[in-house]
């Protein structure tokens, strides 16, 4: 994380598929104390067994196949995605940030790429691909000076 120096009042979303929390560093850029300043959650999501019936069928002349079964866990991290990017846009402009650093698995910050306005994606300072969301606050500070 040396490429980027998080400065005093930059913000961080440290953020996974289900998980999302806006930090703020309230201390310098060499001494990164972070302060949460919201935590978004995912809503319950039912596991697939009770979500689904089993595969439709279609038929399209003589042959007759299955339809593939419709992930709605998948479906449900791409929503999260795009409410999480819906709500920093909100922020970016209430708040007035200016730098933002993103820290997300490989595959949540593909989806909340995709669903970044221009407006957000001008603020990105750096995006990094890890999965710290799930670690208490001082951890991810260290991980973050480092």
């Amino acid at each position: 994380m040396n490429s980027n120096i998080i400065a005093y009042n930059a913000w961080v979303l440290v953020a996974d598929s289900k998980k999302a929390m806006l930090l703020r560093n309230v201390g310098t850029a060499f001494k990164l104390t972070l302060k949460v300043e919201q935590v978004i959650e995912a809503p319950h999501n039912a596991p697939a067994r009770e979500q689904t019936d089993r595969p439709g069928r279609t038929a399209s002349g003589s042959h007759r196949s299955s339809l593939g079964q419709t992930d709605y866990h998948d479906l449900e991290e791409h929503r999260f995605s795009s409410m999480v990017a819906e709500k920093l846009e909100a922020i970016c402009t209430d708040n007035d940030i200016h730098k933002l650093f993103v820290v997300a698995p490989p595959k949540a910050l593909a989806d909340l790429r995709r669903a970044m306005s221009d407006t957000v994606r001008n603020c990105v300072v750096a995006e990094y691909d890890k999965d710290l969301v799930n670690l208490p606050v001082d951890e991810i500070e260290k991980h973050l000076a480092s």
